[in-house]
C-alpha cells in the first residue's frame, strides 16, 4: 500500500484548522503521514495544534519560530516527508472523506493526478456527502489544469518531484506555486483528472482581520506576481508549454488586476519599468487574438512608450466607464454621481436622511430631523424613501431611492444621516460628514466579532468594512455598546455617547397623550391590553441578500382562544423579513403592523413585549414593562448562526420560553413574572438604559451640526 504524505502549512487559521485536520483524520485511505508546518502562528494556535496532533499518531507537527511564508513551509514539509506521494492541503480548506482513496486508486502509473475542487463560503458538511462519487478519469491539458495557479488537490509522485528537483518559490508571499507548477508543465503536457469532487476550498469572509493570500491588496498582488513572473521567465525550460502557460497567466492577470491598479495614474509611473520589462518577456504568440486595446497597451510597454501608454490606459478606463454606464439606468446614474455630481459645489446647509434603506420614516434619523424642525434649525432637509409619496412633517424634500435626484443630493449635500449602511458604490467626498446613528444595542455578534458568516452575502465583512470607513460619527446607546462598536466595527472616530435619539419619545413628558393618539390612529380597541411581538430574522434562512424568510412559530389561534378576551397582539417583523405573515381568521385579535414606520410608537402603546434575539428589548426596557423571550431555536442561534455578547440565560430581564403554551401561561401570570424579575430588570436597566434621558437628539444636533 502506497504511503501518502499530506502537507499542511498553517498560519493563524484558528477557526478553520479543526475542520481541515478532521477531514484528514477521517480519510477512508488510512496509510498516511500528516505533516503540519506551523509557520510562526500565535501561541493560541500553537497550543491548538499540539492538542489536535495528539489525537492521531500519524501526525508530525513542526513549529517554526517565525513566519517564513507558505512556499518555505511547503518546502520544509517536503523535506520531512517519507511517503510515496504528496498531497498539499491549505489549512482553511478540507477534503472529501474518500478523496485520497479515490486519487490513489485512480493514479495508476501517472506521476500526478488532480481532483475536482468545490469552492464554498458557507461550510459544507463533508460527512453527509455520498462517498464513492461517480469516478471518471480524463486527460486534460496541463495549462488548463493549472490555470488557477494552485497546486492543492493534486496527488504527486515523490519520485517525480525528486527527479526533477521541483520546489516552491520562497521569495514572495503570493503565487509561490507558480515555480512548482511550471516545473510540472515542463515535463507533462497532459494530466489525469478525476470528475469526482475531492477538495473543498474556502472563500474566507474576513479579508480585513484574517485574509487569505488571495485576499491581499491589489497592489501587493501585482508586485508579487510581477516578481514571480520575471523570475520564472528568466529560467530555461525544455517545453514550449511553459512559455504558453506563463503568457496565459500574465495576460489574464494584466486584464484582471494590473489594468485596474493603473486607474490611479500615479501607479503607471511607479510601475512603468517593471511593467515594461515583463511585457518584453511575453512570447510573440501571446499577442495573437488579443483584444486590440490590450494589445496596443502591451506593445507600448514593450517599446517603452510610457507616456503614450499612460494616455491609453486613461482611455481604457474611460471606455470601461462608458460601457458600465450603458449597462442600465442605475449604472448610468452612478457614473454621473462619480464623474459629474461629485464635482459640483457642496451644499453646506443640506442634510440627507435615510432610515432602514428608505423603507421607513423612523428611528433616530426621524427624531434628529424633528428636533431640528422644532428648533428652527436653518438647514435644507432631504429624506430618501422607496416611496416618496410618504407623508412626513416639515418642508423636507422627499426623494426616491436610486433615482437621479438621489445621487445628486448624496453627491452635493454636506451631511448624511442614516441608521443603516449606504451603498458601497457611493464614494464619500472629503468634506462630507456622515452621521451613523446605528439601529440597536447589540445582542447578536457583529461583523468582526463573528468567526464565520452564515448569511446571504459571503462578502459581508469586507463590504461592511468598506462602508463603515465613511462614518465620521457613530451614536452609542450605552457603554456596553461603545466597547463592542469600537471592536466589532473597527471604528476609531468619534463616538457620540448620548443614548439613542429614537428613545427620546419614551421619556417625553406627554407620552401618555402620544400613546392615546397612536391607538386612536390605528383604531385599536380601548378595552384590551396590548402584546407586541417583534422577532428578528435568521441569517441562514433567506431568499437573497436583504430578503429573509420567517416561519411564525407562535400559535396565534391558540393565543386568541385563551387570551382574546383581555389582550390583542401586534406583529412587528424585522424590516429584512420578506415573507407575508398569514393572519386570516384572526381579525380583531392580531394586527400586522410590520409596515408601521416607527416601532418606538408601538412600544409606547404596548403592555408586554415578546421578542427573541432582536435588540428591541434593550430599548423597550426604558419603559420598565414586562418582556417575554420566545427563544424556540436558542441553541442554533447562539451556537451556530451568530453567538451572543451576553449570557441570555442569566442576564435578560424576562423568562426564556420554548413553546406557545409557555408564552400563554406567562402572559396569564404576568404579574408574577414582573415580581420574579424585578431585581434582574433593575440591574439590566442600569447597564443598558442609563444614558437614555430624552435629550439624545438635542445633544447629537449640538455636536454634529455646528
Amino acid at each position: 500500500m502506497k504511503k501518502i504524505s499530506v502537507i499542511i502549512p498553517v498560519y493563524n487559521t484558528t477557526e478553520f484548522i479543526n475542520d481541515c485536520l478532521e477531514s484528514v483524520f477521517l480519510q477512508t485511505y488510512r496509510h498516511l503521514e500528516i505533516i503540519i508546518v506551523n509557520d510562526g502562528s500565535n501561541e493560541a494556535l500553537k497550543q491548538q495544534l499540539t492538542e489536535l496532533s495528539s489525537k492521531d499518531q500519524r501526525v508530525q507537527c513542526y513549529h517554526l519560530d517565525s513566519k517564513n511564508g507558505v512556499g518555505f513551509a511547503r518546502n520544509y514539509g517536503m523535506k520531512k516527508a517519507t511517503g510515496d506521494y504528496l498531497l498539499f492541503l491549505d489549512s482553511d480548506d478540507y477534503l472529501a472523506l474518500d478523496a485520497i482513496e479515490l486519487l490513489v486508486n485512480s493514479i495508476g502509473e501517472a506521476p500526478i493526478i488532480a481532483g475536482r475542487t468545490k469552492k464554498f463560503s458557507v461550510p459544507i458538511d463533508n460527512k453527509t456527502l455520498p462517498l464513492k462519487e461517480d469516478v471518471v478519469i480524463k486527460e486534460r491539458g496541463s495549462i488548463k489544469t493549472f490555470k488557477d495557479m494552485s497546486i492543492v488537490n493534486k496527488l504527486i509522485s515523490v519520485d517525480f518531484i525528486t527527479t526533477n528537483y521541483i520546489r516552491f518559490n520562497e521569495d514572495t508571499n503570493c503565487y509561490t506555486d507558480v515555480s512548482f507548477i511550471v516545473s510540472i508543465i515542463d515535463k507533462l503536457e497532459r494530466i489525469s483528472m478525476l470528475k469526482a469532487r475531492t477538495y473543498f476550498k474556502r472563500r474566507r469572509n474576513d479579508p480585513i482581520i484574517n485574509p487569505s493570500l488571495d485576499q491581499a491588496s491589489r497592489e501587493e498582488k501585482v508586485i508579487e506576481f510581477l516578481t514571480v513572473f520575471q523570475t520564472v521567465k528568466n529560467k530555461q525550460y525544455e517545453s514550449e508549454c511553459v512559455q504558453t502557460y506563463l503568457d496565459y497567466i500574465y495576460l489574464n492577470f494584466f486584464r484582471r488586476e494590473i489594468i485596474m491598479l493603473l486607474e490611479d495614474e500615479k501607479k503607471v509611473t511607479e510601475y512603468a519599468v517593471q511593467l515594461s520589462n515583463t511585457a518584453k518577456q511575453l512570447s510573440q504568440n501571446a499577442f495573437n487574438n488579443l483584444n486590440p486595446v490590450v494589445k496596443r497597451e502591451l506593445s507600448l510597454l514593450r517599446n517603452e512608450k510610457i507616456n503614450t501608454f499612460a494616455n491609453t490606459i486613461k482611455f481604457h478606463h474611460f471606455l470601461r466607464k462608458i460601457k458600465y454606464a450603458l449597462g442600465g439606468r442605475t449604472k448610468l446614474f452612478l457614473q454621473l454621481y462619480r464623474s459629474f455630481f461629485m464635482r459640483l459645489p457642496i451644499k453646506e446647509k443640506t442634510i440627507v436622511f435615510e432610515s432602514f434603506l428608505g423603507k421607513n420614516y423612523s428611528d433616530s434619523p426621524k427624531y434628529i430631523y424633528e428636533y431640528m424642525l422644532q428648533h428652527n434649525k436653518d438647514y435644507t432637509f432631504v429624506w430618501i424613501f422607496n416611496d416618496p409619496t410618504k407623508k412626513i412633517p416639515g418642508p423636507a424634500k422627499k426623494v426616491k431611492r436610486f433615482s437621479l435626484t438621489y445621487y445628486y443630493y448624496l453627491a452635493t449635500s454636506k451631511y448624511w444621516v442614516s441608521n443603516s449602511r449606504l451603498p458601497r458604490s457611493l464614494n464619500k467626498r472629503k468634506d462630507n460628514i456622515y452621521l451613523q446613528t446605528w439601529h440597536g444595542t447589540p445582542l447578536k455578534k457583529l461583523v468582526f466579532d463573528m468567526n464565520d458568516v452564515h448569511s446571504a452575502n459571503p462578502n459581508y465583512k469586507k463590504h461592511f468594512y468598506d462602508q463603515s470607513r465613511r462614518w465620521d460619527y457613530l451614536i452609542s446607546p450605552n457603554q456596553y455598546s461603545s466597547d463592542i462598536f469600537r471592536r466589532a466595527f473597527l471604528f476609531d472616530k468619534e463616538m457620540l455617547e448620548f443614548g439613542y435619539p429614537r428613545n427620546d419619545i419614551l421619556y417625553a413628558d406627554n407620552k401618555q397623550e402620544i400613546a392615546q393618539s397612536i391607538k386612536q390612529k390605528l383604531q385599536l380597541p380601548k378595552d384590551k391590553k396590548i402584546v407586541l411581538y417583534a422577532p428578528t430574522w435568521r441569517d441562514d434562512e433567506f431568499y437573497e441578500p436583504g430578503k429573509y424568510k420567517f416561519k411564525l412559530e407562535l400559535d396565534l389561534q391558540k393565543m386568541r382562544e385563551e387570551l382574546g378576551s383581555e389582550y390583542i397582539i401586534l406583529l412587528r417583523m424585522h424590516y429584512f423579513i420578506a415573507d407575508h405573515i398569514e393572519t386570516t381568521g384572526l381579525d380583531g385579535f392580531v394586527y400586522n403592523l410590520s409596515k408601521y414606520d416607527d416601532i418606538a410608537e408601538l412600544y409606547l402603546i404596548s403592555d408586554i413585549l415578546i421578542t427573541d434575539y432582536s435588540s428591541v428589548f434593550f430599548d423597550y426596557a426604558n419603559l420598565k414593562r414586562p418582556i417575554l423571550f420566545f427563544t424556540y431555536d436558542l441553541e442554533k442561534y447562539r451556537d451556530t448562526l451568530r453567538g451572543f455578547y451576553i449570557d441570555v440565560e442569566k442576564e435578560v430581564p424576562g423568562p426564556l420560553l420554548k413553546t406557545s403554551d409557555e408564552v400563554i401561561s406567562s402572559i396569564k401570570h404576568i404579574n408574577q413574572i414582573e415580581a420574579d424579575y424585578k431585581e434582574k430588570y433593575g440591574q439590566f436597566y442600569e447597564k443598558f438604559c442609563a444614558w437614555d434621558n430624552g435629550k439624545a437628539s438635542e445633544q447629537v444636533v449640538n455636536r454634529v451640526f455646528k
